[in-house]
């Protein structure tokens, strides 16, 4: 007898799937700059690839609207999922802890093949880790939840704040007559990920993804070994927090389209109308700073923290909003959704076999505005696939191996894909 066989068992809720969907094709026009370009190209449209004014218009939509909100919704989805599989493992009589802990072990291991193997942009592996402090929520009023999440996201942006406070007292310490060595390296540092990189880095970094790949594993090796660390330090409270308010919107039937449209229509005009103010005013201050690396900072990573969830609520709500159930386009969305898994390694699988030595080696040649012709491809591929894919096996291919470790025992494949 399956989960959804059992009385109490939570049903599958389909707008879940349709809201990871977009997240998961969103997510895609944001890593695709670092499949192809060098580091500090995602935070910095100056750093590379920029050609014209059309790279730059790229940017500035991307900021405004995508960067750090796909990946929050993600976030947001994986803590309400987390928490369905929680509810599920309980109306079974199963142990919650060991069914979760084997998932987000299994997901450590997966993510972290991903980051040694793929690509360095790994996010599986950090669900993980935060996935298991998450589990000690599943049981909080969503009230409290809200209130833990906001506490969360004060603090993040309080560390974030080290950031920009760092570039500046570097930036002081160069302009000075006689500059240390290890204030000029400092400054070489927070360039490659905020700036305009040296030359012989990026003629370094070049070389490196453009090898075989024995040369990208080597380049990369000692960046995806740090990266747990990193993430965790950068992101970690945030992804915390967006997983308690996934938790939160789907105890308050938010994420099953529950409530009153009018409260949606409402919710998507503040969280968008103050996000696009913000953002739009933030990138509007670093063009005019000329993309320097503090404005970038300052902007990309501390004072867009306290403005993202709203946002991302936004966006949330105009999804729900926009969703025509049983409609073509929602369904493909959904589909590609279910199999989020799948689809999110799929994309570094062909961005890195595209841009990297092994493959075509695009790595560097494309301009910043012609990589969305591939993410359009992309998409494409992803709309077209899961669908057919679920028309005929239960599960993602990964999320079928996924879930038959996690349980330990060989799952069903054959079969349309049923709730």
């Amino acid at each position: 007898m399956s989960a959804t066989d059992q009385p109490d068992a939570p049903a599958r809720i389909d707008t879940l799937d349709l809201i990871r969907g977009v997240a998961v094709m969103g997510i895609l026009l944001m890593n695709i700059v670092s499949f192809a370009m060098p580091e500090a190209a995602y935070m910095n449209p100056r750093a590379f690839g920029s050609r014209t004014s059309i790279d730059y218009f790229v940017w500035a939509v991307n900021f405004v609207a995508v960067d750090g909100k796909m990946r929050g919704l993600f976030s947001l989805l994986f803590g309400a999922s987390m928490l369905l599989v929680i509810e599920r493992a309980e109306a079974k009589g199963q142990e919650p802890g060991r069914v979760h802990g084997a998932r987000m072990a299994w997901l450590f291991v997966f993510g972290m093949a991903h980051l040694l193997l793929v690509w360095w942009g790994d996010i599986l592996q950090h669900y993980a880790l935060v996935g298991a402090f998450a589990y000690a929520f599943r049981d909080a009023e969503p009230r409290r939840l809200v209130g833990v999440a906001a506490v969360l996201i004060a603090l993040q942006t309080l560390l974030l704040t080290g950031l920009p406070v760092g570039i500046h007292a570097v930036e002081v310490a160069i302009r000075q007559p006689h500059p240390l060595a290890d204030a000029l390296q400092s400054y070489r540092d927070y360039a490659r990920s905020f700036g305009v990189p040296d030359r012989a880095y990026l003629v370094a970094d070049l070389a490196g993804y453009r090898g075989n790949y024995p040369t990208v594993f080597r380049h990369r090796f000692g960046e995806a070994i740090a990266s747990p660390l990193q993430t965790l330090l950068f992101v970690g409270l945030e992804t915390l927090a967006y997983m308690l308010l996934g938790m939160a919107a789907l105890k308050t039937g938010m994420l099953a389209g529950k409530w009153p449209r009018a409260q949606y229509r409402q919710w998507a005009v503040i969280g968008l109308g103050v996000g696009v103010i913000c953002y739009g005013g933030m990138a509007w201050w670093v063009w005019l700073r000329g993309f320097d690396m503090l404005a970038v900072a300052l902007t990309a990573m501390t004072l867009s923290t306290p403005i993202r969830p709203v946002m991302i609520g936004g966006w949330l709500c105009l999804i729900v909003l926009l969703a025509r159930p049983g409609g073509a386009l929602t369904t493909r969305i959904a589909a590609a959704g279910r199999m989020a898994f799948s689809n999110y390694l799929l994309t570094s699988l062909i961005g890195t076999t595209l841009f990297y030595g092994y493959g075509l080696g695009w790595y560097g040649q494309l301009a910043r505005a012609q990589l969305y012709l591939i993410v359009a491809a992309v998409w494409a591929l992803m709309l077209l696939w899961s669908r057919a894919w679920l028309a005929r096996f239960r599960f993602g291919p990964l999320e079928w191996v996924w879930r038959s470790l996690a349980r330990w025992q060989i799952q069903p494949m054959r079969g349309p894909a049923g709730v």
